[in-house]
């Protein structure tokens, strides 16, 4: 592979991690491990059922987390009025300004960097957040700027095959010797292989593969096979 293009959130680091930390500090009523785990999944859902309409401004931004925090919480019986999960979103953001990278992650990044391999971000989600998290990461230190497209700021997001397209030309890419790494079944890994491109799901949730006739290369369970795998793919591809 030339050029490995990275998501961002819950791919190269633990976003559950960011939000265990604001249920715990803004919901009384105590979660297992397990009741968080779940607490997460259910909010990216109405995240990712949301976030068209927030991109084409049918739903404010603040409603999309509004909404994604009463849900959540009404799964599990937590009553939360408006005002408390725009609370919520205050205090996970503060908590989301301390984010570290998967330690493999890092690893991987500082590996494929050494061997001058093209690198490239393309995340879903507003500019300014997007970049605040970017640069709390510190992945300038093998990520130049310009390699870097957030959906706010292109003005269209995953899975359109657009975005995609605005990569390959900026980037110049080879189809055949890029791969996209994506925590997201149907943003990263649909989008991506309807561009054409290798497509490696980053699956540390173990979530079920869709029914779909879109495959990943690759599945990972953990950043360590991520590493492993990619590291023995430069490898091969020497």
């Amino acid at each position: 592979m030339d050029t490995i293009i990275f998501d961002v959130d819950d791919t190269l680091y633990d976003q559950a991690l960011s939000l265990k930390k604001t249920i715990k500090r803004m919901i009384s009523q105590p979660l297992t491990d397990e009741e968080m785990d779940q607490f997460y999944i259910i909010s990216r859902q109405y995240s990712d059922s949301l976030f068209d309409k927030s991109e084409d401004g049918e739903v404010s931004k603040q409603e999309m987390h509004i909404r994604r925090v009463t849900g959540a919480c009404e799964a599990f019986g937590i009553p939360m009025t408006r005002e408390q999960a725009i609370e919520f979103q205050e205090a996970y953001v503060e908590e989301q300004q301390r984010i570290t990278l998967f330690e493999e992650v890092e690893e991987l990044l500082e590996s494929l960097h050494n061997q001058n391999k093209q690198l490239a971000i393309l995340t879903n989600g507003e500019e300014n957040h997007q970049s605040m998290k970017i640069k709390q990461l510190d992945l300038a230190r093998w990520i130049p700027e310009e390699n870097i497209f957030i959906s706010g700021a292109l003005g269209i997001a995953k899975p359109k095959r657009e975005v995609f397209q605005i990569l390959e030309d900026k980037l110049q890419l080879d189809k055949e010797k890029t791969v996209y790494v994506g925590d997201s079944f149907d943003n990263d890994i649909v989008g991506a292989k309807q561009a054409g491109w290798n497509a490696y799901w980053m699956n540390h949730r173990k979530r079920d593969m869709p029914d779909t006739p879109f495959k990943p290369d690759k599945t990972f369970y953990d950043a360590k096979e991520l590493l492993d795998t990619l590291i023995q793919d430069i490898s091969y591809s020497k």
